[in-house]
């Protein structure tokens, strides 16, 4: 509430940004409601006036996102084809395809992950800070592709209107998935770390995507954490601080409460865990089970770094 109250006054339009792209990649299939809620939220400011102000309907959001059951199978399937190893010739034979094949390819295979890069290229990947290979994609025709593969209506209109005010591809995977969609009816809660302030930050928000987060992770290069040791040992050194942050998301950043499971999901939970970090599976079990340990030391060099920020 203190982040959405804070981004409300400084950065309005980018609260409701930042609350479609949560909903759909935290929330996602476990619960389409809450997700058409959130979309019908972000219609505009003359809309939120009428039924009550930008206040009280983004208080709600936030608390019913952080109440919703939750599923980031959508995010999982995305990391998946940007980085699984085995994809990278189809990351650039796609990439190279006219729309029309790629609508065909996506319409005729049985392959999960060659059927959402199909639809991830045909909404377009030529945006600056994209993973995957440029291509121009006509989003039109992406979601005509989720119309013929059967996506039900309400679940379309949803998703449809969710890419069109966040400009991400989560939320035509969302509708993808839902084709799928064997969810689970209980929840769990992943195990969360324990959580230390750094001043008034929880520390998982010091994570990669921040400066002093980023700063962290490079100073715990330098130590003799073993997350550092296994680093230095598998890992380039131009690309080690970017592993160390992918670990620490998965142990920290990326954990939920009221998971919702499945089949597919898990699979798509278990492949992100252990089969994108570029090493062996066993060295990702290894690597996230080293920086659970090495979390209290990842926290004070946090607090270091926070200390001197704060002086500066």
């Amino acid at each position: 509430m203190r982040a959405a109250a804070t981004l409300l006054r400084d950065a309005p339009d980018r609260l409701w940004r930042r609350l479609g792209g949560i909903a759909f990649e935290d929330v996602g299939l476990g619960s389409l409601s809450m997700l058409g809620l959130t979309v019908a939220s972000l219609r505009g400011k003359r809309f939120r006036r009428a039924v009550g102000g930008d206040w009280p309907v983004a208080s709600l959001i936030v608390s019913e996102l952080c109440a919703a059951r939750k599923s980031r199978a959508s995010d999982d399937l995305l990391m998946s084809l940007e980085t699984l190893p085995y994809l990278e010739p189809q990351r650039r034979e796609f990439a190279a395809m006219p729309n029309s094949r790629l609508r065909l390819l996506a319409l005729t295979t049985d392959n999960l992950h060659h059927r959402a890069l199909a639809l991830v290229y045909l909404l377009g990947t030529d945006r600056p800070g994209h993973a995957l290979p440029a291509h121009r994609g006509e989003p039109g025709l992406a979601f005509d592709l989720l119309d013929e593969l059967g996506v039900a209506p309400t679940t379309l209109a949803i998703c449809r209107e969710g890419h069109k005010k966040t400009g991400e591809a989560l939320p035509p995977l969302v509708a993808l998935l839902a084709l799928e969609n064997g969810l689970r009816a209980e929840t769990t809660d992943d195990p969360v770390p324990p959580e230390a302030l750094i001043g008034n930050c929880p520390g998982w928000a010091l994570d990669m995507f921040t400066r002093e987060g980023k700063g962290a992770l490079t100073r715990l290069l330098s130590t003799n954490a073993g997350i550092a040791g296994m680093a230095s040992a598998l890992i380039p050194t131009p690309q080690r601080v970017r592993f160390l942050g992918q670990v620490l998301f998965r142990v920290e950043g990326g954990v939920l409460a009221n998971r919702v499971g499945g089949d597919l999901a898990d699979r798509l939970h278990a492949q992100l865990m252990f089969d994108t970090l570029g090493v062996e599976p066993h060295h990702a079990v290894q690597a996230l089970d080293l920086m659970r340990g090495d979390l209290p030391l990842l926290n004070r060099i946090r607090k270091t770094i926070m200390k001197a920020a704060d002086h500066a």
